[in-house]
């Protein structure tokens, strides 16, 4: 058996040309114990794996891989709840001080803040980082391997006497990795476009920097027996074997500060609840609604959803002392008790309820309150939430954005080296987009040789790489 430790999906931007579902998909389909999505700096594609382990039953390692300022390259794993979190934290650290899309990892920050995650290194061929090479074997003794990837390049038998050597050195072991940057072979014309992408050079330009070959996939167990000696495929399974974290384990972790001293978290959500509702209706409050605030609340307290209606409420309170205009939406006005806590604005007198749409025992996971604040005044309240729980505690989420349609022709067309009016010409106009014919008939205008062939290719990477991450 084996497990494939070193993986990149397409969330490592330009780099993986296959979605995290597909590797998950393929690797199950080849018989593999375990695969790690390691993408570049990044946990972006562990969701998507995560849901589609689940469902093909495949086990789902989580790791990162990094290329540090000392010039080392190297994959971490998680084994544990713990070592997710360090890795987390490392991520955090390493972008928030770089420029936006970029990291800068430093060789003291894997061995100061990664205390609990597994460490393959990843050698060049040269002696230039073996100084630093030594520093990670001997201060995270137990913890680290060198990777050994058998890709059929021509220098293939040097790099693996060279890290052999490395190995042997150090005194650590060796395992089997297939730096893998997509699910299947096909890929490969798909991979060329998107390093094109990424280096800002049309393909026939790209030289040694794209693959050489397509070996670079998630390959059978079969050619994988074949390539590497047993030992190391042995130790791929008992790497993956210490590896037990899953994202299930993950649970939201409310701040206790929104809580006062007196009282518990349930007793002061049902206090400003009643609070709330007093104020809301001041004549006197309906028995049907007394009713469902009841039920919403017990509801709340069975599944211990207290500190998050708290979290929401606070901030909403914070705003509306300042004057800024906010209200909640979605799901959230199915719920009185949004309604009494002022998160939401419309009464519950005029919508007919469904609070099961809001909170359900069945999901197993928090209700989503969104809520909207005036565009010119938004930063205040980001600013509020950022002082009371500082920016170790706080952050903003990011936008992915992927290709569409027209972003997907400009950036293949450039990439295929074709005239810039042309490729204009076809973003702008997309008649052509189910008419191959036409399309055909569009590149034989330009006087393209093999021009059929051409529009086969261009139409095939624009298809493939619709929806992937951009940046």
């Amino acid at each position: 058996m084996y497990a494939e430790l070193h993986c990149l999906s397409h969330y490592s931007f330009l780099r993986g040309a296959s979605a995290p579902d597909e590797l998950v998909r393929r690797a199950a389909n080849c018989g593999y114990r375990a695969l790690a999505i390691t993408d570049e700096c990044s946990l972006a594609g562990v969701v998507k794996a995560h849901v589609a382990a689940k469902e093909h039953g495949i086990k789902l390692i989580i790791g990162s891989e990094f290329t540090l300022t000392e010039g080392v390259r190297l994959v971490a794993l998680a084994p544990s709840r713990a070592a997710y979190g360090e890795l987390s934290g490392l991520i955090s650290r390493v972008r928030r001080r770089s420029n936006k899309g970029e990291y800068t990892a430093h060789l003291r920050d894997i061995i100061f803040h990664l205390k609990r995650c597994l460490l393959i290194l990843l050698p060049d061929d040269t002696d230039k980082q073996h100084i630093h090479l030594q520093q990670l074997a001997r201060l995270c003794k137990g913890r680290v391997w060198i990777g050994i990837s058998r890709l059929l390049g021509n220098d293939e038998w040097r790099r693996f006497k060279h890290r052999y050597h490395i190995a042997q050195t150090l005194q650590v072991p060796m395992v089997a990795c297939g730096e893998v940057q997509m699910h299947i072979a096909k890929r490969k014309a798909l991979h060329d476009v998107l390093t094109a992408i990424r280096i800002q050079t049309p393909i026939q330009r790209l030289g040694p920097r794209r693959l050489i070959n397509s070996q670079q996939h998630l390959r059978t167990l079969n050619v994988i027996t074949s390539l590497y000696p047993e030992t190391l495929i042995e130790e791929t399974c008992v790497i993956a074997q210490q590896c037990d974290f899953s994202l299930d384990e993950l649970r939201y972790e409310y701040p206790a500060e929104v809580v006062p001293t007196n009282h518990t978290a349930n007793s002061y959500l049902r206090q400003e609840v009643s609070s709330g509702a007093k104020r809301r209706w001041p004549t006197g409050i309906p028995d049907h609604i007394k009713q469902r605030i009841h039920h919403e609340l017990d509801l709340i307290t069975e599944l211990s959803y207290e500190y998050y209606f708290l979290t929401v409420y606070d901030i909403v309170r914070f705003a509306r002392s300042r004057g800024i205009l906010c209200q909640g939406r979605g799901s959230a006005a199915n719920s009185v008790v949004c309604y009494c806590l002022h998160i939401t604005e419309v009464s519950p007198d005029q919508i007919s309820l469904l609070f099961e749409r809001f909170i359900s025992r069945e999901r197993d996971e928090p209700p989503d309150i969104d809520v909207d604040f005036e565009h010119e005044r938004r930063e205040e309240v980001i600013q509020y939430i950022y002082k009371k729980y500082s920016r170790r505690r706080a952050a903003l989420a990011a936008t992915v954005i992927t290709y569409r349609s027209r972003s997907a022709v400009r950036d293949v067309g450039k990439a295929m080296g074709l005239d810039s009016v042309f490729i204009d010409e076809l973003a702008n106009s997309l008649a052509w987009w189910n008419r191959e014919r036409e399309l055909d008939s569009r590149f034989q205008q330009q006087g393209l040789p093999r021009s059929g062939e051409l529009a086969t290719h261009f139409l095939s990477r624009v298809q493939e790489i619709m929806g992937f991450p951009r940046h």
